[in-house]
């Protein structure tokens, strides 16, 4: 296939559900600051295709992964949520980059990245319905994206609290993917004092925007492309 063929399969398969059983139920991750203590609710690993014993974890472009998240009524992470995954998981990855070059985003990039993900996970024992993070890159929104629309925003790939690999990125094309990427949803409802209130709201509300990202309010409409 080519890219524009892989991304219209790749939507395609998750949103008929071809997605393992365990990435369904959501972990809870807190964020907190001097004005405000927020939940969200995250998938345990990135978006796979496939059952609970046979899957992989699927790269995708912005455009698609917009439109898998604004399909199952998600969003995607902001960097200082990626951090809070990363700080708050269960078991960590060691990042295992791969030879850089245009081989990067081939299916077989990314089949052997899984691979090798896998690999890290039997001999270290992850059972698979854990928070788990460190092994890959998040497609993360941003209000950067503002100022370069028709770009897609990566960041993370942690080494270690507060190290990642790839800090906060917007020079590829939003029609890029390569192997690195991973996609992360987030549940549209947060938890703030004992009442689920929309995460859309609390992103745009300076109260609990500056909680939950480090540039404070993000304007969720303008970052997201149209779907």
């Amino acid at each position: 296939m080519d890219r524009k063929l892989r991304e219209r399969a790749i939507f395609e398969q998750l949103a008929a559900g071809n997605l393992p059983d365990f990435t369904r139920t959501l972990v809870p991750v807190k964020l907190a600051s001097r004005s405000a203590s927020v939940t969200i609710f995250v998938m345990p690993e990135y978006l796979a295709i496939g059952s609970d014993t046979d899957y992989l974890r699927i790269p995708m472009n912005f455009y698609t992964a917009a439109a898998v998240a604004h399909r199952f009524r998600f969003l995607l992470p902001t960097p200082k949520m990626v951090d809070a995954i990363y700080d708050q998981s269960v078991r960590r990855f060691l990042p295992q980059p791969l030879p850089a070059g245009p081989q990067m985003t081939s299916t077989g990039y990314y089949e052997r990245h899984n691979s090798m993900i896998d690999w890290q996970s039997e001999i270290r024992h992850f059972p698979p319905d854990i928070l788990v993070a460190g092994h890959k890159k998040d497609v993360v929104i941003t209000n950067r994206l503002i100022r370069h629309p028709g770009r897609i925003a990566i960041y993370g790939w942690h080494r270690g609290p507060a190290m990642p690999i790839q800090p906060l990125s917007t020079v590829h094309g939003a029609g890029y993917a390569d192997y690195s990427h991973g996609i992360r949803l987030v549940a549209r409802y947060a938890l703030v004092q004992d009442k689920l209130q929309p995460l859309r709201d609390l992103l745009r509300d300076s109260r609990f925007a500056t909680t939950l990202s480090s540039e404070g309010p993000i304007k969720i409409a303008a970052v997201l492309p149209a779907v």
